[in-house]
Parts: C-alpha cells; sequence; structure tokens
C-alpha cells in the first residue's frame, strides 16, 4: 500500500465515545443453497461476541458462530453478482488529507430549514454552497465546472411538509445537466409525482431519500404527517424514471435500532438503483447529542441481511457513521456483509479488503454515483 491514504477529517461532527452494546445472537441462518429472502425480511439479527470468519484476532469487535454463516452468505452472494471490485468514494463535503472530493453538496435554501429532523437541526446545512436563486446556481455551478468537479449534490432544508423548492430551479437544472454537463444528484425531500416527473425531464441523474420503517420515526423524528408520505415519494420517484437511491440511517430513534428491517422491505419491493446505509452521528446541539449509535454487529447485521434481499443491488456503507473504534469495526463488517461501495474509507479496511481477494477502486464522488472511469482518473488515489 502506497502512503497516498492520509487520514480523513470531516467539516459537521464533532467526535464522541460510544458506549458498547452487548447482544446475543438468537437464530442461525439457513443453508446458502436455500438462502433466505422471507427469512432475511423477517428478522433483527443480534450478535453475540466470538471469531469473525475475517476479523482479525484482537478486534473488540467479533461476530459469532450463527452469525459467521449469515456474514458468509452476504459474502458469497456479493461475489457471485458483483464480482471482486469494491469503490471507496469521497464526497465533496469530506477532505481527505490533502483531498476533496470532486462532488460538493449545494443547498438551495441556505441554512434555512422549517421541518427540522430531531438528528439534524439543519446543522448538516452549514457545510455546503449556499445558493438560493437559479440564476446563482447556474453560474455557480460553471465556476465548479471549471474547477474540475465531475457533478453536485443539490439539496437544501425543507418546509414544513418536508419539501425543498424545486419548481423554481427546473431550468437551471436543465442547464447544468446539458449545457455544463455536470453529473446530478438531489436529496429531493418529500415531494408528489409531477414534481418527480419535471425533475427527471430536468436532467436530474439519481434522486436520494431517507426511508424509514415505522410511523413513529416518521413522526416524531421526521415531523412528518406519517410513513405514507416517505413511500409515496419513493413509488413517486421510481414512476418517474430517476434512478433513486434510497438511504437508511441506522439508528434514528435515538440509537435504537426501530423500523430498520421494515424500511428494507419497502425498498426491495421497488427497483431502486442502488442502498446506502449510513449510521446516526449524534450532533451537538441537537436532541440526539451524547446518545449512542448502533453497535457495529447491528450495523454489519442489517447490511448482510439486505444483500440477502437485494443481491443484485449496489450497497454502500455511506459516509454518516462514527469515526471512533466502533466505526472502524462497521467498516470491516460491511466489508465482510457484502458491501461493494463505501464512502471514505481507512487504511485498515483497504488492507482488509486486499487481503480478501477484493480490487479496491476509488472515486471522488458521493458513494450513490455509479463507477465511472472517467471520473475515477481525475482522483489521485490508487494502491
Amino acid at each position: 500500500m502506497r502512503n497516498n491514504l492520509p487520514n480523513v477529517s470531516y467539516f459537521w461532527y464533532e467526535p464522541t465515545y460510544y458506549q458498547r452494546i452487548k447482544l446475543f445472537c438468537q437464530e442461525k441462518v439457513p443453508a446458502l443453497h436455500t438462502y433466505p429472502r422471507d427469512w432475511a425480511q423477517k428478522h433483527v439479527h443480534l450478535f453475540s461476541r466470538g471469531r469473525g470468519p475475517h476479523v482479525r484476532n484482537n478486534s473488540p469487535h467479533r461476530v459469532g458462530e450463527a452469525d459467521r454463516e449469515l456474514f458468509n452468505q452476504a459474502w458469497r452472494v456479493a461475489r457471485d453478482h458483483h464480482g471482486n471490485e469494491v469503490t471507496f468514494y469521497l464526497p465533496g463535503m469530506i477532505r481527505y488529507g490533502n483531498l476533496r472530493g470532486l462532488y460538493p453538496a449545494i443547498s438551495l435554501t441556505g441554512d434555512r430549514c422549517e421541518l427540522l429532523c430531531e438528528h439534524c437541526k439543519g446543522l448538516l446545512l452549514k457545510p455546503m454552497i449556499p445558493v438560493t436563486t437559479p440564476e446563482a446556481l447556474v453560474d455557480k455551478c460553471e465556476t465548479l465546472a471549471r474547477s474540475g468537479r465531475v457533478g453536485v449534490l443539490l439539496s437544501g432544508g425543507s418546509d414544513r411538509e418536508g419539501r425543498l423548492p424545486w419548481e423554481m430551479f427546473y431550468n437551471a437544472i436543465s442547464t447544468i445537466k446539458y449545457e455544463i454537463g455536470l453529473f446530478i444528484s438531489i436529496h429531493s425531500g418529500f415531494l408528489d409525482r409531477s414534481t418527480a416527473k419535471s425533475l427527471k425531464e430536468a436532467g436530474v441523474d439519481q434522486a436520494l431519500i431517507d426511508i424509514m420503517g415505522d410511523e413513529e420515526t416518521a413522526r416524531d423524528i421526521y415531523h412528518l404527517d406519517g410513513l405514507r408520505t416517505v413511500i409515496n415519494t419513493l413509488e413517486n420517484l421510481v414512476s418517474a424514471g430517476i434512478a433513486v437511491v434510497p438511504h437508511i440511517v441506522a439508528g434514528l430513534m435515538y440509537g435504537r435500532m426501530q423500523g430498520e428491517y421494515e424500511a428494507l422491505r419497502t425498498i426491495a419491493r421497488l427497483r431502486t438503483a442502488s442502498l446506502v446505509i449510513v449510521v446516526l452521528t449524534p450532533l451537538k446541539g441537537t436532541p440526539m447529542w451524547g446518545v449512542s449509535p448502533p453497535s457495529p454487529a447491528e450495523i454489519g447485521g442489517l447490511i448482510a441481511s439486505a444483500r440477502l434481499m437485494m443481491p443484485r443491488v449496489p450497497i454502500s456503507l455511506g459516509c454518516e457513521r462514527p469515526r471512533t473504534e466502533e466505526g472502524q469495526a462497521m467498516e470491516e463488517l460491511a466489508i465482510q456483509a457484502g458491501v461493494t461501495r463505501m464512502a471514505v474509507w481507512s487504511r485498515k479496511t483497504v488492507d482488509l479488503a486486499v487481503s480478501l481477494g477484493l480490487r479496491p477502486r476509488f472515486q471522488p464522488t458521493c458513494c450513490s454515483v455509479p463507477y465511472r472511469e472517467d471520473f475515477s482518473k481525475r482522483f489521485p488515489i490508487s494502491l
């Protein structure tokens, strides 16, 4: 490994200490030749300590004998459907040593948000580039393209219904896509079918949307009227023909796993482009500050079950996750559980991937963006 994999730094979160949670396995996994779509959808896997199939012997985060079979099945399914490539991504909001991704995030509302979800309270808007008019958006994207950026993530705060002001930006989005030539991802917010169709016609390449699996999280964390708003939006985006990349934020109920497996079931019923699993990162200044995120074993189990439920779908461990010992264990278990993508990375995780026979690739975009050689070659990271 060359010495060009520096330490990563982040702009928006402050590290905290996380409580470890000891969990116990309740049930073994059936054999691979009958690998269980229905079983994987129905079960929340709990983990005990023990030697994992690939985790180093001195790791404090190991899975038990029964759970090794779950991970082994997920690993084999990933290799059968996705080969041996794994892509590591660097989004535009994150600096990796002296490098930064070439895919900046832009807030169309500046730092304003009326929805003020409990886990964010608008704080995730602060590191984004504030651009609040169509003319300014086009000007900014022209500047970004000239400086070598390959795409943008359009985001922003929501109104009290969870909507972003997309209507005023349709023409600007078309200019960015067809004249400037940037790849366009959006944080869609929650929208109707007409808006989804207009975004597709404007040239949006992909829509990123948080999916939760229970009414309590939709109402009490996201301040929505209910889960139907979320499911309708997902269906509207798929119906419009936009490549949809659902995100599951594990631990949204103040660190507890609550509706994540139901969210997987919802996503598995539809044709989505990929899946991103991120982990609650408690932010100072929000009601979540100081809570403990889910354990690495819980995250690994969620990813492994997702792989069995959606064998052909690219799955990523996203950029929002703890940067602690627990976060490192999440990366290692995610590799074993069959992810094909990971946002940001540690050298230890890349070494693990290589030792398991995987071929790492690097791309300076959000992990929702499919691998493209023309994007990757602009990124001076290699093995």
